[in-house]
């Protein structure tokens, strides 16, 4: 019979500063903003000969990697049905009801979310964690992004 074990991976290092704005609806968003995000993880993966179930150090590293490709960027919403976004080259210029907003591309990752907030966080997070843990041997992954103590939105995926 095989055996599952669960791994939960909650370390100081996987956080993640960001900027950004959640928008209500098509007239009406938050001022820009930031926070300090948390990520943490369970993941569910059959116990192994070796004694373990898998390589926290794996998952770590990994965690840790998605983490600081958000760090100290501004956060857009791509996939938003209230805004435009319009690449100038060397910037983005965003259009959101009568406000038009300039942003550095530089300094600001477009992810292709419909809002910029916990739970388009971690579903998106949990994507890139399943793209670079293709071909592991797990059975279920939760992924949580939270925005302070006692807040947090969560994405799950197991195995079909």
């Amino acid at each position: 019979m095989e055996r599952l074990t669960t791994l939960y991976i909650d370390k100081e290092s996987h956080k993640f500063s960001a900027a950004h704005y959640t928008i209500f609806s098509a007239y009406e968003r938050e001022r820009l903003h930031g926070h300090n995000y948390s990520v943490s993880a369970r993941i569910v993966a059959p116990m192994g000969d070796n004694g373990f179930a898998a390589d926290y150090n794996v998952y770590k590293r990994r965690l840790k990697a998605l983490c600081d490709a958000l760090d100290e960027y501004m956060v857009l919403a791509e996939d938003s049905p209230y805004q435009r976004i319009e690449d100038l080259g060397h910037a983005y210029r965003v259009y959101f009801a009568e406000d038009e907003m300039f942003f550095l591309k530089s300094d600001t990752r477009v992810l292709p979310i419909r809002n910029a907030t916990v739970e388009e966080f971690s579903g998106y997070l949990l994507q890139q964690l399943l793209l670079v843990s293709e071909g592991d041997d797990l059975r279920e992954i939760e992924l949580c992004v939270a925005s302070g103590p006692g807040q947090k939105g969560c994405a799950s995926w197991r195995k079909p």
